[in-house]
């Protein structure tokens, strides 16, 4: 018990001590960088297209934007694209004939993220003027991210696939594993049925409702076979076909499963080593078939999910298919164990061997759980702060608070364990007095009945003998020694039997049928929270994307630096302007101005113009500058590797002795 308790401790500790390690890129959900026209900008003639830049690549789909002028009509032509077969922009033409009329267009669009998930939003343009814009119901990403009830459906039916595929995992490794028996149980296979059952109805009911779903649409439009088309030309919607196909192939594996249980029954009465030695081998054909089924089942998750995109996807994709097999072999088998606990053990219920057995595979499945869970977190987190400051953070936070709650009540089912185990040698040591006491009854009522029979007289069978003296002890004969000893082993018999009774009956083992339940109670808790959490954007992914988007919404650097050379000069002394265009990673273009001390441009021996970026330890990066006009040197050549705060240092020297290095920061998007 202290050992589990040491190694449950380790497991937490380093859960917290690895949770924020490293750096990277991750990615989620798209976000919008910039616009053309730009949001809230007014320009002079209608644009021939409106242009959104995302964070990362986005499947568009025919309506992904729409154009509504000042009065709310569609003034947008032909279906959405990719700009310059760029997969991070989206784009649509404008009629200009339509988008005559001047004030505040309203462009709303909806896209698909690379995982697969739906963002949606709206901004405005002006044409001439500005004017109140148009109002606009029913329209995705205008007031909110579509109707209630059909993502609540969404919802539920992505939630119900996390605890069937739980269910049908779990309880189904739990009966190869560590209770045989267990097939033979109705209410197992029922568990069974439940999960598959459950997880194709919801993964049909996801594929039915994506459309809408994607599209924004209400509930009308969920048999809408042009959206289940549109759909299952998707990743996802290919992954949950390919779920779909192989929950088919997992029915016959239930029927064949059911099969062998039948099998084994038939098999009680014939001979004991050659049935043990099909039997094995039957379950390890149906191990290794499960076992390819459930990873294979298990796939379809990550595959279409946050694992799928961003940094160290085959990692992350590997780690969490572990993590789904883990959490259904851990809850799915307590579910299964609940089941056992309810049937005492001589009418068919789990035994004590078996829960050890699950008790020992629901350890490593837990720390399965912590290790992939501490790669996901650090994937899906990057700092302390996002554990409080985003939405995927505080779930994090709530569902660790649900998974220690389950451990705890772990660690006191196997305190419960182990008094039943405690029970189990005590019955086992009852049954075999009993046996010897049996025995000796057959042989003392056999050497009565020789007796008996040699001197002629006609003796009652043992049977009925010993079901006399059962019924009756004062029926003994006091001058019959031998007599007397068989009622009293009888007796000690019938003693053991109801202590057994009482033993089986005993509160260890209803204590721990509540510790379970309590732990399947949590469980469902922290499916629930595994759903949202798949449905919510890493934190890591949220701050970087909003560090992008400002950056990106920064416009040119335009900065005034006074100089003094010291010099006697008329460039000795005034300022230097620096105007670097559009300030952003790549081709710019830097302009500097030079001003004597009345305000007028001067020309100066020479001027030198470094970048640095000591974040990177990169720089300085030298600028080579073409003489323009008097006072005005530029190039269009300066190029920008990488975005963050730089230093801009401007050299400046007035004659063959004076000189002057001014510094400021600038920020490149």
């Amino acid at each position: 018990m202290k050992r589990y308790a040491r190694r449950t401790g380790a497991l937490l500790a380093l859960l917290v001590a690895l949770l924020l390690g490293g750096a990277g890129v991750a990615s989620a959900h798209a976000a919008l960088l910039s616009t053309d026209p730009a949001q809230g900008s007014v320009v002079a003639v209608p644009p021939t297209a409106v242009t959104l830049r995302f964070s990362e690549s986005v499947t568009l789909e025919p309506d992904a934007l729409r154009v509504f002028d000042p009065s709310g009509k569609r003034v947008d032509t032909g279906t959405a694209g990719h700009a310059s077969g760029d997969a991070s922009t989206a784009q649509v033409r404008i009629d200009s004939s339509a988008a005559a009329a001047q004030g505040t267009y309203t462009v709303a669009w909806r896209v698909i993220s690379a995982d697969t998930h739906p963002v949606a939003g709206a901004f405005t343009f002006s044409i001439g003027r500005t004017s109140p814009p148009a109002t606009l119901t029913g329209v995705a990403g205008v007031g909110g991210s579509g109707p209630t009830a059909l993502g609540s459906l969404y919802g539920v039916a992505r939630a119900v696939q996390y605890g069937t595929v739980a269910l049908l995992l779990g309880s189904v490794g739990t009966v190869l594993l560590c209770w045989p028996g267990g097939l033979r149980r109705r209410g197992v296979q029922r568990l069974m049925i439940a999960g598959w059952a459950g997880l194709l109805l919801a993964t049909l009911a996801e594929l039915l409702l994506r459309g809408s779903y994607e599209a924004g649409t209400g509930l009308g439009k969920v048999l809408d076979l042009s959206l289940l088309r549109q759909v299952m030309g998707e990743k996802l919607g290919e992954l949950l076909a390919v779920r779909v196909l192989l929950l088919a192939g997992a029915g016959i594996f239930l029927a064949l499963l059911a099969g062998q249980a039948n099998q084994s029954d038939d098999q009680e009465n014939a001979d004991e080593s050659s049935a043990l030695v099909v039997e094995r081998r039957r379950r390890i054909g149906l191990g290794v078939t499960g076992a390819l089924l459930s990873i294979a089942i298990a796939l379809t998750w990550p595959l279409g999910d946050h694992a799928s995109v961003g940094m160290q996807v085959p990692l992350a994709v590997t780690l969490d298919t572990v993590h789904i097999l883990a959490m259904s072999l851990w809850l799915g088998g307590l579910a299964t164990v609940l089941v056992g606990l309810r049937t005492l053990t001589r009418d068919g219920g789990i035994d004590v061997r078996a829960v050890g057995r699950f008790s020992t595979l629901a350890f490593w499945c837990v720390t399965a759980l912590t290790a992939t869970g501490v790669y996901q977190a650090w994937r899906g987190l990057g700092s302390w702060s996002a554990l409080t400051d985003s939405t995927y953070g505080r779930l994090l936070l709530v569902k660790i608070g649900a998974v220690l709650v389950i451990l705890a009540a772990a660690f006191i089912s196997r305190r419960w364990l182990a008094l039943l185990r405690t029970d189990a040698a005590a019955t086992t040591a009852g049954e075999a007095d009993e046996a010897e006491v049996r025995t000796e009854v057959h042989v003392g009522a056999s050497g009565a009945e020789q007796a008996e029979g040699g001197s002629g007289t006609e003796a009652p069978e043992a049977g009925t003998a010993v079901d006399v003296a059962a019924a009756d002890g004062d029926a003994a004969d006091d001058g019959d020694p031998e007599r007397a000893a068989q009622l009293a082993r009888q007796a000690k018999a019938r003693a053991q039997a109801r202590q057994r009774k009482d033993r089986e009956a005993a509160p260890a083992r209803g204590m721990l049928l509540r510790s379970v339940t309590l732990e399947a109670v949590f469980a469902v808790v922290v499916l629930g929270l595994t759903t949202a959490l798949t449905n919510s954007p890493p934190g890591r992914s949220v701050a970087e994307q909003q560090a992008v988007a400002a950056a990106a919404s920064r416009g040119p650097v335009d900065v005034t630096i006074p100089y003094d050379t010291a010099g006697s000069t008329r460039g000795a002394r005034g300022k230097v302007t620096i105007d670097i265009d559009p300030a952003r990673t790549g081709q710019n273009t830097l302009h500097a101005y030079l001003y004597d001390s009345t305000g007028k441009p001067v020309d100066v021996p020479e001027i030198d113009i470094a970048l640095t970026l000591k974040a990177q330890n990169l720089g300085p990066l030298g600028v080579k500058l073409d003489h323009l006009d008097i006072g005005h040197y530029g190039t269009t050549a300066l190029q920008l590797p990488m975005p963050g705060q730089w230093i801009l240092a401007v050299t400046v020297r007035s004659d063959d002795i004076d000189e002057a290095t001014v510094t400021t920061p600038i920020t490149v998007g």
